[in-house]
């Protein structure tokens, strides 16, 4: 008789990443951001919501290829408040003559650029207040929430015109003055994850080892706070663009002849009645982009919530 010889299985990618022993902690993470995929792919909204923020990105980076015209030169003479589709404008001309798609395809470049500034400026702040505060506790919790308290009190878009108007106008200024009324509400999230965690079984070995608080906080509580910051700050990105909106609509924000969508909304308004796409179409651009942040945060809420990802 002949011995038979036994084949190993034949190796699952998908086995592997779903392994529940996992060897490594590549593995690991690779398997925990599989499964993410996973639950954030089966919410077709959510799909959505990451498709327009892809073609947002997209757009800015190669807005000098899709926009041929000039954002901010225009022909006065004779391409005044043209309707979309006229002599070669896809959305139509302002009143300076210039082409509104290009200014809106360009303006993509300054929204992302508030969004992206803000997100970086409030999100750390926020978090290293919310962990120090929670974790730390007593006199100097009370006054880091105080203080958080005092910026929650006013609505976001009359404290950064305040903000704004000492400042000066200006997009730099808007950037600093949205993301100083950005960070409170990351703080209270990261101090109400730092309460649930700091008691934990795991935290008191780190500390039993001889772990200093600051390692502590900065190595062990912020990771466990990443989650749920990054659903607020996705979720929070309409709220920053329709800030930075309301800002250059005043005029305090981008100031011209940058092709932000709020100052192209306001020099628009003259004209709601007879050339209406000179306010509709950066409008509509506001409403897209908007909505597919809210999409995007909705289902990353969904993948990354432990509550939804354990059923």
């Amino acid at each position: 008789m002949t011995g038979q010889t036994t084949s190993a299985p034949p190796f699952s990618r998908r086995a592997w990443l779903l392994s529940d022993r996992p060897e490594s902690r590549t593995q690991a993470r690779l398997g925990r951001a599989y499964v993410t995929w996973r639950q954030f792919s089966a919410n077709r909204l959510a799909l959505v919501g990451l498709f327009i923020i892809l073609a947002l990105l997209f757009i800015a980076a190669f807005a000098d290829v899709i926009a041929t015209k000039s954002p901010t030169i225009g022909d006065l003479g004779n391409a005044r408040l043209l309707p979309p589709g006229t002599q070669g404008f896809l959305l139509g001309s302002d009143d300076q003559g210039r082409d509104i798609f290009s200014r809106v395809i360009h303006g993509s470049r300054l929204t992302l650029l508030v969004v992206v500034l803000v997100a970086i400026i409030s999100a750390p702040i926020g978090l290293i207040v919310g962990t120090v505060s929670g974790y730390v506790g007593g006199w100097l919790d009370a006054i880091l929430m105080r203080i958080t308290d005092i910026f929650l009190a006013f609505p976001k878009l009359v404290l950064a015109l305040a903000f704004v108007a000492a400042l000066g106008p200006g997009i730099q200024n808007a950037i600093i003055a949205i993301a100083i009324t950005s960070w409170p509400p990351y703080a209270r999230i990261a101090r109400a994850e730092t309460m649930t965690v700091r008691r934990s079984d795991y935290i008191s070995a780190v500390r039993l080892m001889g772990a200093s608080p600051i390692r502590i906080i900065f190595r062990h509580v912020m990771p466990l706070c990443i989650s749920s910051l990054i659903v607020r700050v996705t979720l929070d990105m309409a709220g920053i663009i329709l800030t930075a909106a309301g800002l250059g609509f005043l005029g305090l924000g981008a100031q011209p002849p940058l092709p932000e969508w709020g100052a192209m909304i306001a020099s628009g308004r003259r004209f709601i009645l007879d050339q209406w796409w000179v306010a509709a179409m950066p409008g509509i651009a506001i409403l897209v982009v908007s909505l597919g942040f809210n999409l995007l945060g909705d289902g990353l809420r969904d993948a990354l919530d432990p509550q939804e990802s354990g059923q």
